[in-house]
């Protein structure tokens, strides 16, 4: 499972004042990327920040970071874990990014790129992109309000052309943004269509900050091709992370998983999940990452219904070590299809 790794995924990346030793960071993930699993990767190193789940912006305030699923953190990855808000008030989003640094998190970054319909019928997300002025006030609103990194995870908009997140770009940028990350997709496509990474090149000409591609990177081939094609700073990498967590340190560090890798990563991500959360709400999210690791495997559309086969962190584990301990047939390439199942 060698994988290339330029020199140029672990080019100091300035964000701010912040210098961070990898170009390579883990996305937000609703559901997927947890304080459990954002342990598991944490252990294997290699990025250059983490980003939580998505969190609601009027609910961050008073959030227990002790009871809330999404809100919550370990003491050792704050220096270097960004969290995600959303909302469509620029002095609700303030007060969401005021608790943030006073957490002692390491930046705050905006949702403008969520395109789940619950959200977008409330203002929120990739609709806030119909409504520039009000995008631009809240980025401005959130760079008033606090002095660590700034950030805006923002997508192509709702019609088929770079030149509304080329404009936007420019004006976050202007309103303080320290870094963009750019989903070079519309808001209707969801994954239906490839992403089109010249939007990307179109949005990293445009402006002076650090841009993040994010999309399709699936390996450390793409992620090269991206940088190089598209000339943004970094990438931002989701579903790949959650198949192989160690893909950070792989093409970082250089490390080189084993044959057993699968097997003890699952194992690992089962004994956090269980320790952050109770066991009703575990067994749930174990279940909805069990389709990253099987993509993994050559025949991993049956082995997904037997890694999930029962209803406790016993059940799991022993599934684990039955199925994975055999070392089924590895996939050149995860299987995207069960990515998004």
């Amino acid at each position: 499972m060698s994988m290339q790794h330029p020199d140029f995924f672990s080019d100091p990346l300035n964000i701010g004042s912040m210098i961070l030793p990898s170009r390579l960071v883990l996305a937000p993930m609703a559901g997927l990327g947890h304080a459990a699993f954002r342990e598991v990767l944490d252990g294997f190193g290699g990025y250059g920040f983490m980003v939580t789940e998505m969190c609601n912006a009027r609910a961050v305030p008073q959030e227990s970071r002790h009871h809330s699923p999404v809100f919550r953190w370990r003491d050792e990855e704050a220096a270097r874990l960004v969290c995600q808000i959303f909302g469509g008030e620029p002095e609700v989003m303030a007060a969401a990014a005021r608790r943030i640094e006073a957490e002692g998190l390491m930046g705050v970054d905006i949702n403008m790129g969520c395109s789940v319909a619950a959200i977008c019928k409330k203002g929120y997300g990739a609709a806030l992109l119909k409504d520039p002025e009000r995008a631009v006030a809240i980025v401005r609103a959130v760079r008033q309000a606090v002095r660590c990194p700034v950030m805006v995870k923002f997508r192509s908009g709702w019609e088929n052309s770079p030149d509304l997140a080329v404009d936007l770009a420019r004006r976050f940028e202007d309103a303080g943004a320290d870094l963009l990350t750019f989903h070079p997709r519309i808001a209707p496509d969801r994954r239906s269509r490839p992403p089109k990474w010249a939007h990307i090149r179109a949005v990293a000409d445009s402006v002076s900050i650090p841009v993040l591609g994010n999309g399709n990177a699936f390996s450390g081939e793409d992620c090269a091709r991206m940088m190089t094609e598209t000339g943004c700073a970094g990438v931002s990498i989701g579903r790949m992370a959650i198949a192989r967590p160690w893909i950070f340190a792989q093409l970082v560090h250089g490390f080189e998983p084993d044959e057993d890798v699968f097997m003890n990563t699952a194992l690992k991500v089962i004994d956090a999940i269980w320790k952050h959360f109770e066991p009703a709400r575990a067994i749930k999210m174990y279940k909805k990452y069990v389709p990253y690791l099987a993509a993994n495997f050559v025949y991993g559309h049956s082995l997904w219904p037997e890694l999930v086969r029962g209803l406790t962190r016993e059940d799991m584990a022993e599934n684990a070590r039955r199925i994975l301990g055999k070392r089924p047939r590895v996939a050149s390439t995860p299987n995207a299809f069960l990515f998004t199942s």
